[in-house]
């Protein structure tokens, strides 16, 4: 899996903690918690960064005569200079004053940065002239928005609600010219309000970003003694939150360079480039690992991690900044800006009305499930309870016991009640197509996007609804590395348990090294000490009924990033390559490492290669009873042909072509269609027989082992063409058992056009399709409607891009909602039990129709009552039967009874398919899913009829 988390938080190597031991004296800037002390000492090191930018150039005396009132020291960083994420600097905190206008580039930069534990002050309308991408992005690293500004002064006051301790200080209230900020649902929390109507918000806070609702700086808005008082609280907050060996530790691979004045703040340097700013692509997430940071002694000037530099070709066209996972993301987004009165063409008013009319179905098929499970079980619920039951109780610093506040009655817009919040959604789903054609753009917007709030507000989360399901995450090496023993890594398994999670992704192979001590492998990870993560993560799964898959990167040998973490020469090409470097493979211009990309890979034609890698998963499969392995990067690196960058020329590979054809792969090109297809071909079989090689191999030193395979949802044909990876082939054969493919997306709608492609797809065989969910800057709401939509659709579960990402909040949520629940019997998990999964699901089903057959006042034909339970009868004892006893009779006989089922389904729903077709198609989905069950069941336990 293309794995674009490897920069974010990583830990401090332990073997430059000599070269900075004399940092530690810095610790006196963090003195005390309502004073920084003057940054006079001579190695004191400065802990905030001041961007300048044209914005608040005229403003610029104001912010530093203020800055020198309070005493800090400070690096000034020149917005223009900005490209990378490194380009933010190293420094612990940075503050954005007054700068109205970013780029995407500094915006997905800033997200870089932030993801590596920077911490970000930011005054007045922030970003509100970027473009809407630009936008929705800050409005996530901010924690809500710029809403308005007032006309007049206003009185800043503390919030009625409880508020964090560190803003309850003196000075920090006054008369203010400035605007409301609007909080986002989730994660954020308003200290200070406006004493206005309605009293909005004029502080936002996050565990990693403060929003001040005003210009900052600037005589004509606030007092000196306001802003520095709000300034020193908050830089103070975000370091004395830190343990205290953390506080002087840097942002890792920030720039070194700290410049004090305007006129000498620099071109960036140290930056890293557009290739940092791809996604689990042919890049990896920018949230990856916290283990060091990569710099020398403080003296030493900073280092760069560049690919090769490659033979100059005319032809060949720079890669685009932006990653393969982002474009396709990009290529299926629906960004809806507020107040724009941008004209909505007949495809997008389509596109808006029907995600509503989605969202709404959603909703209601929760509560559905919710409903249906306590009748179950003799439980009465209450509307009054249910309306309490949104995800606005789970802010951070939020109680049970307190009243909920919900985001609509802070919009002033919408009634808090289910019901209404529903009638509502439909009735402004069905005016929309009025408004658009009144070309009332703006209000189109402002409705559809209050309506999608005060939706998301609705879902329940704090009872039960998940059936059986894959509930997967990765578990990446950074958070491995930072759990540091077994101790820690219990604490991480703890809280994965509860939250349900049954299958963990436990990267085991990265960059060429082990997590574990190999007797195969040349090196294990130098970041790992004294320990063995593989064997502890195996026990400590399976005393939490949990399955352990070992995740291995494949192809992919080194990581110019991990040698910045162990500071390594950037061309470094991994343990592996470095001791066999005939093993390597390159692009058409001699490089190891594609340009624009950051890992060289093997060479997938070498025997060599193949053979090293079986030795090294049958290590893993036989040493360790992990229960199941799951090939990363199962692929060629990332090639466009039509631009002249082309990949896969090693020694054998070229050598192998050329007694085929009698031409060498370096003197074809894509013009010669004949050729370059046998190429493309060629190169593909090699990525395609050595996953039927695992699987035979594998599964004959362990039969019961699951392997899976991560990988890119492009289609097909382009796929083939840009990374040879024809997963397909993988599961029409059976070589694998699920097939997960990367639909990152940030909201729901472009994650289901992700995804509906591949879940509806004939061409997978048996083989199971669990999607996966990326959790980086996806709010938690989001990622429950992701998790609501895979619930809804024919598919067995999910998985979750990565451990390191998932929030206090998001544990919450799931420990209510699919968290285990105290039985004598686990919860079967479908790749591992199919027929008990699916007799489970189809039970669940059972009670949903129930519930709304009592519950519906239609009257129904007692008859055709009678012959819909009479035939779901029949369907149910004979699912039973299979999953207590599977046999090949049983399961001809379920599956008949399935099929007679399905066909007379809709017949049967007639009257449901008026009023709720959404909720019929759920249901429709659902028995696809136990169909799947069934087939993926009959080749997994080999039952085949005599």
């Amino acid at each position: 899996m293309v794995n674009y988390q490897e920069n974010q938080k990583d830990i401090s190597l332990k073997i430059k903690e000599a070269k900075r031991l004399f940092i530690l004296s810095c610790e006196i800037v963090v003195l005390s918690f309502l004073s920084i002390l003057p940054a006079t000492a001579a190695t004191e090191e400065p802990v905030l960064s001041v961007v300048y930018g044209q914005e608040n150039t005229n403003q610029w005396r104001g912010i530093s005569d203020r800055l020198q009132t309070i005493g800090v020291k400070y690096c000034v960083i020149s917005l223009n200079d900005v490209k990378s994420g490194a380009d933010w600097g190293d420094r612990r905190v940075l503050f954005l004053p007054n700068v109205e206008t970013l780029t995407p580039t500094q915006a997905i930069a800033l997200e870089e940065w932030m993801s590596k534990g920077g911490r970000l002050i930011a005054s007045g309308p922030v970003g509100s002239l970027s473009s809407p991408g630009v936008r929705q992005l800050l409005r996530s690293l901010l924690g809500g928005y710029w809403g308005f500004s007032f006309s007049d002064t206003e009185q800043i006051q503390a919030a009625k609600t409880k508020i964090p301790e560190w803003t309850n200080q003196t000075g920090l209230f006054g008369k203010v010219r400035g605007g409301v900020v609007i909080p986002n649902d989730m994660g954020s929390e308003s200290p200070a309000v406006w004493n206005s109507k309605d009293n909005p918000a004029a502080v936002v806070t996050t565990e990693r970003s403060t929003f001040l609702g005003w210009r900052w700086g600037t005589d004509t808005a606030s007092a000196a003694e306001l802003d520095n008082a709000w300034l020193k609280t908050t830089l103070n907050h975000y370091l004395t939150a830190l343990a205290p060996s953390n506080r002087t530790k840097k942002i890792p691979g920030g720039s070194q360079s700290c410049s004090t004045t305007v006129a000498a703040a620099p071109s960036a340097q140290g930056g890293r480039g557009a290739e940092e700013q791809g996604s689990r692509g042919a890049g990896e997430q920018r949230s990856r690992g916290a283990e060091g940071q990569g710099g020398g002694s403080l003296s030493s000037p900073p280092k760069t991690a560049t690919a090769p530099i490659p033979r100059p070709l005319p032809t060949v066209k720079p890669p685009s900044s932006q990653e393969a996972i982002d474009q396709l993301e990009q290529a299926v987004r629906l960004d809806v800006a507020p107040n724009s009165n941008e004209p909505i063409d007949n495809r997008q008013a389509i596109a808006l009305q029907q995600e509503l009319e989605n969202l709404i179905g959603r909703v209601e098929s929760a509560h559905l499930a919710v409903l249906a499970d306590a009748a179950n079980v003799g439980e009465r619920i209450s509307e009054e309870k249910q309306s309490s039951r949104h995800l606005n109780t789970y802010t951070p610093q939020s109680l049970k016991d307190e009243p909920t506040q919900l985001a609509s009655t802070k919009l002033g817009g919408l009634a808090i009640s289910k019901d209404q919040v529903l009638a509502q959604a439909r009735l402004i789903a069905k005016n929309l197509p009025q408004l658009i054609a009144q070309k009332n753009y703006a209000l189109a917007r402002q409705q559809w996007l209050t309506a999608k709030t005060t939706l998301w507000q609705q879902f329940p989360v704090d009872r039960k609804l998940a059936q059986p399901e894959i509930r997967a995450v990765w578990l990446d090496r950074g958070t491995i590395v930072r759990a540091g023993s077994k101790a820690g890594l219990a604490q991480i398994f703890d809280r994965l348990a509860q939250a349900g999670i049954n299958t963990v992704f436990f990267e085991t192979v990265n960059a060429g090294y082990t997590i574990y001590p190999s007797q195969v492998a040349k090196e294990q990870n130098p970041l790992i000490r004294g320990w063995n993560p593989l064997e502890e993560a195996v026990k400590l799964a399976h005393e939490r009924d949990m399955e352990l898959h070992a995740w291995v990167w494949t192809f992919a040998a080194g990581n110019q990033r991990h040698n910045e973490i162990l500071n390594l020469n950037p061309n470094y090409p991994g343990p592996v390559l470095a001791a066999h470097p005939d093993w390597a493979n390159y692009d058409n211009l001699g490089n190891m490492i594609p340009v624009g990309q950051t890992k060289p890979f093997f060479d997938p034609a070498n025997p060599e290669v193949r053979q090293y890698l079986l030795k090294l998963y049958e290590e893993i499969v036989t040493k360790y009873k992990v229960d199941g392995l799951q090939l990363d990067y199962i692929r060629y690196p990332f090639q466009d042909p039509s631009a002249g960058r082309t990949y896969g020329y090693g020694k054998a590979a070229r050598a192998q072509f050329q007694q085929l054809t009698g031409v060498d792969p370096v003197n074809i090109s894509p013009s010669q269609a004949d050729l370059w297809q046998k190429w493309t071909k060629f190169r593909t079989e090699q990525v395609d027989s050595f996953v039927a090689q695992v699987s035979q191999q594998l599964r004959q030193k362990q039969p019961n082992l699951i392997l899976s395979v991560a990988v890119f949802p492009l289609p097909e044909q382009e796929r083939i063409q840009k990374i040879q990876q024809n997963w397909e082939t993988w599961a029409r054969r059976g070589d694998v058992d699920l097939i997960v493919p990367m639909t990152y997306a940030l909201d729901t709608s472009r994650f289901q056009r992700l995804a509906q492609p591949w879940i509806a797809s004939k061409q997978l065989g048996a083989t199971l399709l669990v999607p996966g969910i990326r959790l980086l800057s996806l709010p938690t709401i989001g990622a429950f409607d992701q998790l609501q939509l895979v619930r809804d659709l024919p598919v067995s579960g999910y998985a979750l891009f990565a451990a390191e990402n998932f929030s206090n909040d998001l544990q919450k949520i799931f420990s209510s909602t699919q968290g285990r629940i105290q039985s004598t019997t686990s919860e079967p998990i479908p790749h591992r039990q199919p027929f008990q999964t699916a007799a489970i699901r189809y039970t669940a089903l059972q009670r949903e129709w129930k519930f709304v057959f009592q519950n519906d006042q239609r009257q129904r034909s007692s008859q055709k009552l009678s012959d819909f339970n009479n035939q779901a009868e029949v369907l149910r004892s004979a699912l039973n039967q299979l999953a207590a006893s599977p046999s090949a009779s049983k399961l001809v006989i379920a599956r008949a009874s399935l099929t007679r089922f399905q066909s007379q389904f809709r017949v049967l729903m007639s009257q449901e398919i008026k009023s709720n077709s959404y909720q019929v198609k759920v249901w429709e989905n659902r028995l696809v899913t136990i169909e799947r069950l069934l087939r993926y069941g009959e080749r997994r336990v080999q039952l085949r009829p005599l």
